[in-house]
């Protein structure tokens, strides 16, 4: 039997075939664009990511027995808007989680309703790229549109929407729209009304292992699949990645070094971060977690590599770091390249590099990025830890995580072991495992991660140089403090 997995990314769809064992059959890749209309907005055509899926899945199956699939799973993006008019139409281009327009929005909510009202209501705060400030905006700067919504998706809830018919989604990721109550489950009536919905307009919510629907006849043939194909709720890109890497059960971490960067912190208990730095999120597993989410991670580097460098040959760039450098690098690099979420809700936060000297060379502007990101995601870490969360140990996945030298630098940044997982495949395998668990292969979603994820390798942090990091990160983590100012009065001349 076959299960696919999609992992709808920000720039790119990858679709896998997974077989009963836990093996990738095949793996195929789709890009399609993002469109930037004005600075710091971020954008995509829904259409492009269902005209990706539809084209790959077919060749996807080239040389296999499609008769043997069972069911699909996704993983996708958080946050994004997407609104459908009453003939399931699109209304307008997906708003974005790196989207970051809404801050006159999100500063309402938490200034005006309240951080403690909203918590109340939701477990989280506002946050420039969740759901609702996205409404508010909508209502604000569009209203001929918002008076069209009918629906109300989620990037992966379009894709199963196209799939089956079905208005469907997860909690995990309606924990990320502002809309929903989190410790119960359900959508939160006051946040309706603040943002002026009503329910019907909402999908209806699943947990993700369970079945939204079959496919339709329509997409059954066009895809080259059975109709009895079962499509499962599925998951956020990181509840997804989480599953997919055995973060399962409560006391689990795993960390993403993706496009953005998370830390993402399993509980079998409801929980909130009393500093509000850190989501509070339902898990694909049933349970909950915190997450700590830095807007740019992987893509600061492919930022450096390819837009400044012009070079897409990441590791010949990381051979000219010497490796005594490590801990000891006086250039430093803040990676609020999309402004910033976790933990400083600053959508004018900036890119910047500091401590440049006539003499410094370009490997140490290399290195400054690849640490920069590692000393973000341990801001992540460190307001865990602040709630008593103790981190011993993560499991890795995301492009980031490939880089050998990077899987060492986060790793004595931390100070924690990191762990790869043998298949690395991060949201499309955590979907195609919770399709499993929707097609009765295994009896829920801990017992599918016990039997099919193994660890590949692990670096381990070295006393010495865990050291010298802490003492580069008393000094960074002071940077974004001292240019705070200095950002906002930037972002008021733009």
């Amino acid at each position: 039997m076959y299960y696919i997995g999609i992992d709808l990314g920000t720039s790119a769809v990858k679709l896998l075939l997974m077989d009963e064992t836990g093996g990738i059959a095949n793996i195929v890749s789709r890009a399609y664009p993002v469109s930037f209309p004005r600075p710091g907005w971020s954008e995509q055509a829904p259409a492009d990511w269902w005209a990706a899926v539809g084209d790959g899945i077919p060749e996807l199956l080239a040389g296999f027995d499609a008769e043997q699939v069972k069911g699909i799973g996704a993983g996708g993006q958080m946050h994004g808007l997407v609104v459908l008019d009453k003939d399931d139409a699109v209304i307008r281009p997906c708003i974005m989680w790196n989207d970051g327009r809404t801050q006159k929005q999100v500063d309402y909510l938490n200034e005006v309703i309240g951080k403690d009202t909203l918590s109340r209501y939701t477990a989280n705060i506002a946050f420039a790229g969740f759901t609702a400030p996205k409404l508010l905006w909508l209502r604000d700067n569009e209203p001929e549109n918002f008076a069209r919504i009918e629906k109300i998706m989620l990037p992966k809830d379009y894709i199963n929407y196209k799939l089956t018919g079905v208005h469907g989604t997860d909690y995990s990721d309606a924990s990320g729209m502002l809309l929903l109550d989190v410790q119960h489950k359900r959508w939160s009536r006051e946040m309706l009304d603040l943002c002026g919905v009503r329910e019907a307009q909402l999908p209806k919510l699943f947990e993700s292992w369970q079945p939204v629907g079959t496919l339709t006849a329509d997409i059954a043939k066009a895809l080259g699949l059975p109709a009895d194909v079962v499509v499962c709720a599925g998951a956020g890109d990181n509840a997804a990645a989480a599953v997919g890497c055995g973060a399962v059960g409560g006391g689990k971490c795993n960390i993403s070094l993706g496009t953005s960067g998370t830390v993402f912190i399993t509980s079998d208990t409801f929980g909130v971060d009393k500093q509000n730095a850190l989501h509070s999120f339902a898990h694909a597993d049933g349970g909950y977690h915190l997450m700590g989410c830095i807007l740019s991670a992987a893509s600061c580097n492919k930022w450096w590599s390819e837009e400044i460098l012009h070079t897409d040959d990441y590791a010949a760039e990381q051979a000219l770091i010497p490796i005594d450098k490590l801990g000891a690098n006086d250039v430093y690099f803040l990676p609020y390249l999309m402004g910033e979420r976790s933990p400083h809700n600053d959508p004018a936060a900036r890119g910047a590099f500091v401590g440049l000297r006539m003499d410094t060379p370009r490997a140490a502007l290399t290195q400054a990025v690849l640490e920069g990101v590692a000393f973000a995601i341990r801001d992540c870490v460190e307001i865990a830890k602040a709630q008593g969360v103790k981190i011993t140990a993560s499991t890795l996945c995301g492009g980031g995580a490939k880089s050998p030298l990077w899987r060492k630098i986060l790793a004595n940044v931390l100070g924690i072991p990191l762990t790869l997982p043998q298949t690395e495949q991060g949201p499309g395998y955590g979907g195609a495992m919770l399709a499993a668990v929707a097609c009765g292969a295994y009896p829920d979603v801990r017992s599918c991660a016990e039997s099919l994820v193994r660890a590949r390798q692990t670096t381990e942090p070295d006393a010495a140089l865990v050291a010298k990091y802490n003492a580069r990160y008393a000094v960074w983590r002071k940077l974004y403090p001292a240019l705070k100012t200095s950002f906002a009065e930037m972002e008021a001349l733009v």
